[in-house]
């Protein structure tokens, strides 16, 4: 089952330029909950969509479709940030937060995105430098939004967000804050989920977990090394030598010289023994 879902979300990840992000998104659960039904999760958004198209005016403009859109996806079905729980794997699969309708900004933009497709709004993803946002293109300009409440952000606000970031630069203010309000493609998107979802299960040594995204990662981002080597690691922590090795000498012949490759040249040894004793 598992590497039928790896299968699936690698079919729907193939083309840059046909990925469909909300189905590859949903498709993530399913790591961890392998029987997911993921036509039932679009059925389920497909029927909020149709609630929210029945209101709308033949001729509603794009911020009045915005503005409805805010209200019935914050204020009457409820979603928001999981300030309670923000660490929580859940919030970042899509059925827990339909379910729940609690997640972390990335996720509840994903969310919202779909949304707003499907009621003729071409909202698209920034991946904004700690909290993920998502703009609308308007003929007055971009509104950018906080998927975390809905909150429209002015300029004044994102400088200020992004002032944490201009200090660790050697020239604060250099960079021009149009630089960090690119739209995101999905390919972006989806390595930003499960690099989330990494950081938590690393912190907690859930490599089963670390794995299951490490693969789908690497199906992302398959000349990545550093992915490769995390794999490795991974797979090291599961007893499973061979694979171990296979993607830790890739890294090393790749990268000999890298901070970390005296560390990991030390731990081939112990594996090369282990896949022997297991051969």
């Amino acid at each position: 089952m598992v590497i039928k879902s790896l299968d699936y979300f690698a079919s729907l990840v193939q083309q840059d330029d046909s990925i469909p992000l909300f189905e590859a998104a949903v498709s993530i659960a399913q790591d961890v909950d392998p029987q997911l039904d993921l036509e039932e999760t679009q059925v389920e958004v497909d029927r909020l969509a149709a609630k929210l198209q029945r209101r709308l005016p033949s001729d509603a403009s794009s911020v009045q479709k915005l503005r409805m859109l805010n209200h019935f996806f914050y204020r009457e079905l409820g979603f928001g940030g999981n300030v309670n729980d923000y660490y929580d794997p859940d919030n970042s699969y899509l059925h827990r937060v339909i379910r729940t309708r609690r997640g972390i900004p990335v996720s509840l933009a994903v969310l919202y995105m779909e949304l707003a497709q499907q009621i003729g709004l071409n909202m698209k993803g920034i991946s904004f430098p700690g909290h993920f946002l998502m703009k609308l293109s308007v003929q007055s300009g971009d509104i950018v939004l906080d998927p975390f409440n809905g909150a429209s952000l002015s300029r004044e606000d994102l400088e200020e967000r992004l002032e944490p970031y201009f200090e660790q630069q050697s020239y604060p203010g250099a960079i021009p804050l149009s630089y960090y309000l690119h739209a995101a493609h999905p390919r972006e998107i989806l390595v930003r989920m499960l690099r989330n979802l990494k950081t938590l299960f690393v912190e907690h040594m859930r490599w089963q977990r670390v794995l299951g995204v490490q693969q789908r990662l690497l199906i992302l981002l398959p000349d990545e090394i550093t992915e490769r080597r995390d794999r490795g690691l991974a797979y090291a922590n599961l007893e499973c030598p061979q694979a171990a090795l296979d993607d830790l000498e890739a890294y090393l012949a790749e990268r000999p010289y890298a901070p970390d490759s005296e560390l990991l040249r030390s731990k081939l040894p112990e594996l090369r023994e282990a896949s022997r004793r297991t051969n």
